[in-house]
């Protein structure tokens, strides 16, 4: 079995809905397109379609099997042309991760340009806060907010954010302005849950870091979710200095405990290390990364210029 042939087919069937709209896109008896697939699923002893008389669907195997033939036969396509000298405008299906608010404020308007820019590569932008195994989840490129661990994986630095406390005027009017974190024993706690512990928060101090005892009267598992208490005045909350830009900028939150902050952390963007890194890939890289650069200098400058937002520490 010609396996390459066969992932080519798979893929056709995928794209086309049916095994006889494939054969006639690619002009080959419908008994070949189905001896191909049959062929495979044998190779593999496992279904890789659900068939029914006007529906095919991939099995679960059939689907993570299609994502892989699809990144293959790409890579291929990409030696091949290395090969050649062959330079042709970047093409293909990309997937992007990251955080849900980065996401919407920072990746979407930059893949828009990088769409325009590329109309021969389609993306998949997934947003969640939490870490997507990039070989596991199909990833190409994902932007990672924190010191990165030890990995296989290539990082490019794009900038930094800040871990801040806020909290909103009406409830600071009503609660005072904690002027130390040992002052949260005290306090109603909003937590994201994916950034800091729903039991104590870490802050920075002259002698080191320091723990401190909270009382969450509140624990959601988005930073949306704890801006919006926050805001409600449900009490403080602890997220990265773009999440709370807008409702910042917009008065409905202030900064406290400034001069507590822990360490910024960096912000990069990663992808798994390849000897050959396919075109959209590099496209991808070379196109986001100044961008990426640019937009979280203009945030950090935003974001200083509003430090005390006509408030008293």
């Amino acid at each position: 079995m010609d396996k390459f042939s066969a992932m080519a087919v798979l893929l056709k069937v995928v794209e086309a809905g049916t095994l006889s709209a494939a054969a006639k896109q690619m002009d080959v008896p419908l008994a070949t397109v189905s001896r191909r697939i049959a062929e495979l699923e044998a190779h593999l002893k496992t279904r890789m379609l659900n068939r029914s008389s006007r529906h095919l669907s991939l099995t679960e195997a059939g689907r993570l099997y299609v994502e892989a033939c699809r990144r293959i036969l790409e890579q291929v396509e990409e030696a091949e042309r290395a090969a050649m000298g062959v330079h042709r405008d970047p093409k293909g299906r990309l997937t992007v991760t990251a955080p849900i608010v980065f996401g919407r404020l920072h990746m979407v308007p930059i893949i828009a340009g990088f769409l325009n820019q590329y109309p021969d590569i389609d993306v998949k932008l997934v947003l969640a806060d939490r870490l997507l195994d990039l070989l596991e989840s199909d990833v190409d490129v994902a932007l990672r907010i924190g010191e990165l661990g030890e990995s296989s994986l290539i990082a490019s630095s794009v900038g930094s954010v800040r871990r801040v406390t806020c909290a909103s005027p009406s409830y600071l009017a009503a609660h005072g302005r904690p002027q130390q974190p040992e002052a949260l024993r005290d306090h109603a706690c909003v937590t994201f849950d994916n950034l800091s512990s729903p039991e104590a928060w870490r802050f920075s101090s002259p002698t080191g870091d320091v723990m401190v005892p909270i009382h969450s009267r509140l624990t959601v598992t988005t930073a949306e979710a704890a801006i919006a208490g926050a805001v409600a005045g449900l009490g403080l909350t602890r997220l990265l200095s773009y999440q709370i830009t807008e409702a910042r900028l917009a008065g409905a939150l202030e900064l406290v405990l400034e001069d507590y902050e822990l360490a910024a952390w960096p912000v990069s963007l990663v992808y798994a290390g390849q000897q050959l890194l396919p075109r959209k890939v590099r496209a991808f890289l070379d196109f986001a990364a100044p961008r990426l650069r640019d937009r979280l200098r203009e945030e950090t400058a935003t974001f200083a210029s509003g430090r005390d937002l006509g408030t008293t520490r």
